[in-house]
């Protein structure tokens, strides 16, 4: 099967909550990608590894250390959901994406295992699209001799495709309230559901949490008979400063008072805690003896890239794209525009999913912004752009509606001044499709 035709064939399965009917009833269970591990001759297990479960920052944990690994020469897997633009971005080698052709070839062999094994009635059902390109991780990961993994939980955790991992460690970033319909409606039980990556005897390291939270985290960890790392205990900010947004620091290491400067390459306070989380992994990796060195972790956070996370695109005006899809990453950018642009013209292009706090989202938001778009994204779980407006127009008295999320940017451009600034959030399904819109429209202007 080459690549186009993999591709084609895994959208059919459906995306990660989307899941064909037939594969429904085994969506959220382990069995499949059990299944899969095993015939595989679990490759999972071919390499040390680092799981990473949370609401918001964990896709920045998992660069920030997999770019310390690589800063240390270390081979390094990067599995990472969901993409911006193209599907191969998930699964990453040394911080290159996995090729068409490596692509195409891994997916082939998965899906000559899955058939034989739906023949012998191994499996219920087929797998779905996030089971199968995690079984392809694993494998590839393995197939490249890696020789360490990052893993990104792509929902929850207990019952997380990625969950059959056996890792050296395991790291929860702070946990907020989405996708409430699978985890539940309390931050009790959803971080019920995120502890569930927690392993036996698995040390944790554990951003600062809600006391709710923390409590849930924290008797699981005793129950398992887990160290915790706490960062906001383990570690000591000082001389924070922050020039355009980008912010650096000085951090301690209290059990040794061992000193760091960290200096994020990604803006926002919050990457700071999200910097932290893979430097206490990092510290835990080289007290059990991994060659990791000051020098790699503060060059390792300093050149991480992270795309669609207030990625600045240009200035006069600046464009920033920023994936604030649910309530907790929605504070966090409005703090950003709140100590960046207070005194500047706000355009915010927004589009949502349904399953998404979109009201919350708005209030947060939106009375930031002198004029608000709707817009939506090209999946089959977008909020249609006149939807939208009718449900969250009341945040804001300024607004219009343009369906395309292209022509909402084109309109916007064609309006702006050179001091505005214009923030395309909402979904990370809209960012990764005006993201490719742009790098089209700069190809165009460059002829």
């Amino acid at each position: 099967m080459n690549y186009d035709a993999a591709v084609r064939y895994l959208l059919t399965l459906g995306r990660e909550l989307a899941a064909p009917t037939q594969a429904a009833a085994a969506k959220f269970d382990l069995e499949n990608i059990t299944v899969l591990a095993e015939r595989f001759g679990r490759p999972d297990r071919a390499y040390p590894s680092a799981h990473i479960a949370g609401t918001n920052g964990k896709g920045s944990t998992a660069a920030f250390l997999d770019s310390i690994f690589r800063h240390a020469d270390f081979r390094t897997g990067l599995y990472t959901s969901p993409h911006l633009e193209k599907i191969n971005e998930r699964i990453r080698i040394n911080g290159e994406e996995i090729g068409d052709a490596s692509f195409a070839a891994i997916f082939t062999r998965l899906q000559a295992l899955i058939e034989e094994l739906l023949a012998a009635h191994k499996l219920r059902a087929h797998p779905t699209y996030f089971e199968c390109v995690t079984a392809m991780a694993f494998e590839c990961f393995a197939r490249e001799r890696v020789e360490f993994g990052v893993f990104e939980v792509g929902l929850g955790g207990r019952l997380d495709a990625t969950n059959i991992l056996s890792p050296a460690v395991t790291i929860l970033t702070r946990i907020d309230f989405d996708h409430e319909n699978f985890l539940g409606h309390s931050l009790k039980e959803i971080a019920g559901e995120k502890a569930g990556i927690l392993k036996p005897r698995v040390p944790v390291i554990l951003a600062e949490q809600r006391q709710e939270a923390r409590q849930i985290i924290l008797a699981r960890a005793n129950e398992l008979g887990c160290q915790v790392i706490e960062t906001m205990r383990a570690y000591q900010i000082a001389r924070e400063s922050s020039q355009n947004g980008f912010f650096r620091a000085q951090v301690t290491e209290l059990s040794t008072c061992d000193s760091f400067e960290i200096a994020p390459s990604l803006p926002g306070r919050f990457q700071l805690q999200n910097a932290i989380n893979a430097l206490a992994a990092a510290r835990y990796f080289a007290s059990r003896g991994f060659c990791i060195s000051a020098e790699d972790i503060t060059e390792g956070i300093a050149s991480t890239v992270w795309p669609g996370r207030l990625e600045k695109l240009q200035s006069g005006p600046d464009i920033y794209l920023d994936g604030a899809h649910n309530p907790g990453a929605a504070g966090e950018l409005a703090s950003f525009l709140e100590q960046n642009f207070a005194d500047r013209k706000i355009w915010l292009i927004y589009g949502a999913l349904r399953d998404k706090a979109v009201d919350e989202v708005a209030g947060l938001l939106f009375p930031r912004a002198a004029e608000v778009i709707f817009t939506e994204p090209r999946t089959s779980r977008a909020i249609s752009a006149s939807r939208l407006a009718e449900s969250a127009s009341h945040h804001t008295s300024n607004f219009s509606v343009i369906s395309s999320a292209e022509q909402a940017l084109d309109q916007v451009l064609a309006k702006a001044a050179a001091g505005d600034a214009i923030f395309i959030t909402g979904s990370l399904y809209l960012v990764g499709q005006v993201r490719h819109y742009w790098k089209q429209r700069e190809q165009v202007a460059a002829r």
